[in-house]
């Protein structure tokens, strides 16, 4: 049995079928870890959602930007952007199954040594720490609030955590950090704007894993959601993003033993747009 962690998908789901076909991907003994993302932009969004779905226990997803967006679309609270290539998914006759199932899905997978989330981990946070968090999200996305907290998910504030945070502003904060962070300083402090590279720090912050005390430096945090760092094994941070929606790769490595499979985008080649 074999694991294989994949990067940003994002709609690229003919990448995604060759790239299963080059690691010989089965579903009755091995597994997959989707990063996030699973969905926009790209031409296929909905034979992604309709085959990880239907993939079961053999899948693990965790939420990334791009899916939170598409259920806030879903239910009514956002317009698409000119950008968006939902509109398959929003018209489609199982949406109301292929949303609910998105909505359950958790920030944070932890297994072993192993954590994966779509964009980072606070430094303060512990992988214990982040599962429970991750919890609170998800029991709110499957409770009867659930529709009205979509529409006061977005929002910067607050910028930085805190662990006496309550209500609205905690989730936020922890979807923020999990979905949208990359650069932020020792005590939380997030910074959204900044989309470029590590060299490109504003002062006082660093990347999110760069951080010296880092408490989940002890686990592999698997991870993608920053396309300008395409991709990058670094001893306990695995950056899985290699831009496939942009002309660049779509990427799996096998884990534990890192062995990597990419295949081509068959997107065309244009500038990232750094979102």
């Amino acid at each position: 049995m074999a694991l294989y962690a994949i990067g940003d998908l994002q709609g690229c789901h003919d990448e995604f079928v060759q790239l299963l076909d080059l690691v010989g991907f089965s579903p009755a003994t091995d597994r997959m870890w989707l990063v996030g993302d699973l969905v926009n932009r790209g031409p296929g969004s909905l034979p992604i959602l309709r085959e990880v779905k239907a993939l079961g226990d053999a899948a693990r997803v965790v939420l990334g930007n791009h899916d939170l967006h598409l259920l806030t679309v879903a239910a009514g609270h956002r317009k698409p952007h000119l950008s968006d290539t939902i509109d398959d998914v929003l018209e489609a006759p199982d949406r109301t199954e292929l949303v609910d199932w998105l909505c359950s899905q958790p920030l944070v997978v932890r297994e072993d040594d192993l954590l994966m989330v779509h964009a980072g981990l606070l430094p303060s946070w512990t992988a214990a720490h982040a599962q429970m968090l991750s919890g609170e999200v998800e029991a709110k996305l499957a409770s009867d609030d659930a529709h009205r907290f979509l529409g006061v998910l977005y929002g910067d504030e607050p910028s930085t955590w805190r662990d006496d945070l309550e209500g609205d502003d905690r989730l936020r904060a922890i979807v923020n950090a999990c979905t949208r962070m990359r650069f932020c300083t020792p005590d939380g402090r997030m910074e959204f704007r900044e989309k470029r590279g590590r060299e490109h720090a504003p002062q006082g912050f660093r990347p999110w894993f760069a951080h010296d005390h880092r408490r989940t430096a002890g686990e592999t945090v698997v991870c993608g959601h920053w396309s300008t760092l395409e991709l990058d094994l670094a001893p306990n941070v695995m950056m899985l993003d290699s831009g496939c929606l942009w002309g660049g790769t779509l990427t799996a490595v096998r884990l534990p033993d890192r062995r990597v499979y990419q295949v081509p985008s068959r997107q065309p080649v244009q500038p990232k747009p750094f979102g």
